[in-house]
């Protein structure tokens, strides 16, 4: 892959262990010099998986991470064409890998699809970025600062 200079200027420390002999026959490597995630791979034993439909997997990835980076957490989301097509998204919405998490990722898989699916050893299952995260300095009180919205929620502004 070629090397991008806006993204060496952006780049951050990431110790990797690798756990699996999938990542012998594969790269952990973004799929484009703009990719924005790291494709994860399943590191399952056998040759396939079979997700029945309505389902939920937990698929490990073969490795663990240690970020160098204050502020930054790793965050597992769906491969766009792996749920659009095949209806297999990580079933929590987004993963989030902590900075102080050092065991091996697991990526957890729906089958929203109405039909079992396969995932095959070493396929491309998820996508690990890395993103500012912030802890919250949490000040109780008794009253909230009004807004025009107040506590409407869940539609409150209509569909259109």
């Amino acid at each position: 892959m070629e090397r991008d200079t806006a993204r060496a200027a952006k780049e951050i420390d990431v110790r990797v262990k690798f756990m699996h002999p999938v990542w012998q026959e594969h790269s952990l490597e973004y799929g484009t010099a703009h990719s924005a995630g790291l494709d994860l791979r399943a590191c399952i034993d056998g040759p396939e998986l079979i997700i029945p439909a309505g389902e939920r997997a937990a698929v490990p990835a073969g490795l663990a991470i240690e970020i160098r980076e204050p502020g930054i957490a790793g965050f597992i989301f769906s491969r766009s064409g792996l749920g659009t097509k095949e209806g297999l998204t990580v079933s929590q919405g987004v993963g989030v890998i902590d900075p102080d998490y050092r065991g091996q990722i697991i990526v957890s898989l729906l089958n929203t699809s109405g039909q079992q699916r396969r995932i095959e050893r070493g396929q491309r299952i998820a996508q690990l970025v890395f993103l500012p995260c912030f802890t919250a300095r949490l000040l109780p009180v008794d009253e909230l600062s009004a807004t025009d919205r107040g506590a409407g929620g869940f539609g409150h502004t209509g569909k259109i």
